[in-house]
């Protein structure tokens, strides 16, 4: 019995396209403004240590931990102090109303479905736990927030690691058996499956030929009396 969903947000609650045009390019237009006017306040701080530890710099200056940014950015790296920071721009973008987080339309009614059948939701996405809660805070669908009961980003792992699962199952207390990840990408739910989780692959578009997990175009053609143990 499921009794508890985790999903990834890109390309599986939300189109990638709103990520990759729209959040990336705003942060990365603002990210040196941004370091150059925040880098005293404690959170902005506090990533900018954790970047100087990534790239073994410690004494690094601003302009050397932009850089380094940037190549990140242009890396598609999947850093957590870049996630961090990139998060805290996008706060400011959320809240003057320069955009709203996309979901697919099927996504929040059967969210609120899973939720009220008893099913906790939870997230886990490179992205990290900051621009999670902004995504479905600020959502085209209102905030839906209350929906989920925790988040989850590479502070647990990164999202192809067996542990990452172990990790997440242990947190939320439950048998990785009660557990069903969402995702678009195989090598994630290759990582869940070998941690004994249930996984279903959301496609909008064709099929993945090279995938064994179940295949859905939609939140709503996932049926969780097929996942049994």
């Amino acid at each position: 019995m499921i009794r508890a969903i985790v999903t990834d947000i890109e390309g599986t609650t939300s189109d990638i396209r709103f990520v990759h045009q729209v959040l990336f390019p705003y942060a990365r237009e603002r990210m040196a403004d941004f370091i150059r006017h925040h880098a005293d306040d404690a959170e902005v701080a506090a990533s900018l240590a954790a970047l100087r530890v990534e790239i073994a710099q410690p004494e690094a200056d601003y302009a050397q931990l932009t850089a380094a940014l940037y190549r990140f950015m242009d890396e598609d790296r999947k850093s957590t102090a870049l996630k961090a920071l990139q998060g805290m721009i996008w706060r400011s973008g959320y809240q003057h109303g320069d955009f709203r987080g996309h979901l697919y339309p099927e996504v929040a009614g059967q969210l609120a479905t899973w939720q009220q059948q008893g099913v906790k939701l939870y997230v886990y996405s490179s992205g990290s736990v900051e621009a999670q809660k902004l995504l479905f805070g600020y959502s085209e669908a209102g905030d839906l927030q209350p929906l989920f009961s925790g988040y989850f980003d590479t502070h647990v792992g990164a999202k192809r690691e067996i542990g990452s699962y172990q990790n997440i199952a242990r947190e939320i207390a439950l048998k990785p058996a009660e557990l069903l990840f969402l995702s678009d990408i195989h090598q994630e739910l290759d990582a869940a499956r070998a941690a004994g989780w249930h996984t279903c692959q959301l496609l909008r578009d064709g099929a993945d030929a090279l995938s064994q997990h179940r295949q859905v175009k939609r939140f709503d053609h996932i049926n969780l009396r097929e996942f049994v143990s």
